[in-house]
């Protein structure tokens, strides 16, 4: 089964002129993606959340600093995402894998302010690596991934928590001790949906994880949220998080990728952006 995207509308650089950038280009409407992170800015000021930038989504340097200007940081998914986003972007660095090379966690550690691992096996394993980067005087939280073993994505492969899938810790498998050198929880298990799946998820997995909460600092709820679409239900977000950090007394995170990113995008390929406003042209490289 394909998977329809759920951005944007056809055609929709069908009146550009090619002949205006360099090709190959990456062409972007910066106004559009203005329009986009001011919508998920509102959002996290009202639902008092912090908002990340989803680097596999949309890393395009050259807007780092209009990114800078809406959004709370950017959240990596291994070292070279790490390395890219100290180098250009601003704020707070969430880094993600599945798995760490021994080689690269020393860096990764250096670089961002929260490392999240998807077992906590792994966290023992690194444990003292992770010691000696604190004991050098680097500073970071350490969180874990769960899978919460309630399925809302629509199609298979994109399923986090689909039967066999290795991407987080069964929710259904924690115990306390698993929280001990854990500041704080991730869930990602939505592709491009709408508010509803999530609201399920955390259903779900709520009566489970609340007696945990009390020692934990934050809660990451992920990526998949198309917040800037027109039939998302953003009031509802926003009460939603609002409600959830100050029921648990934690500092809420999202990190939305796609919904950052206009579908007004034309593909003539150095990654170049255009603004729709004054109509310059800037070029990061590839």
């Amino acid at each position: 089964m394909a998977m329809q995207t759920q951005a944007g509308e056809p055609g929709a650089f069908a009146r550009f002129d090619l002949n205006r950038v360099p090709s190959p280009a990456f062409v972007v409407d910066e106004a559009a993606v203005r329009r986009n992170l001011s919508i998920l800015k509102d959002v996290g000021a009202r639902g008092n959340a912090r908002v990340l930038l989803a680097l596999k989504a949309f890393s395009m340097w050259s807007l780092a600093d209009v990114v800078g200007e809406y959004l709370d940081g950017v959240c990596a998914s291994g070292l070279w995402e790490a390395r890219l986003a100290r180098e250009f972007y601003r704020g707070h660095l969430t880094t993600y894998s599945p798995a760490y090379k021994p080689a690269d966690l020393p860096e990764i550690l250096r670089l961002s302010d929260t490392v999240i691992f998807n077992a906590p096996d792994q966290i023992a394993r690194f444990a003292d690596m992770i010691a000696t980067a604190r004991g050098e005087g680097e500073t970071f939280d350490i969180g874990l991934r769960l899978n919460p073993e309630h399925s809302e994505a629509e199609v298979a492969k994109y399923d986090p928590c689909q039967f066999g899938s290795r991407l987080g810790f069964p929710v259904s498998q924690l115990k306390p001790e698993h929280l001990d050198s854990v500041d704080g929880l991730h869930i990602h298990a939505l592709c491009e949906q709408g508010f509803e799946p999530l609201e399920r998820i955390w259903a779900a997995v709520e009566p489970t994880l609340a007696p945990l909460l009390a020692d934990l600092k934050w809660i990451n709820l992920g990526g998949g949220h198309h917040v800037t679409r027109a039939d998302y239900r953003r009031d509802d977000l926003a009460a939603f998080l609002r409600r959830l950090g100050e029921t648990h007394a934690l500092e809420v995170y999202i990190e939305p990728g796609e919904a950052e990113v206009p579908r007004k995008m034309a593909r003539s390929m150095p990654a170049c952006s255009i603004s729709a406003s004054t109509s310059r042209a800037y070029t990061s490289g590839m």
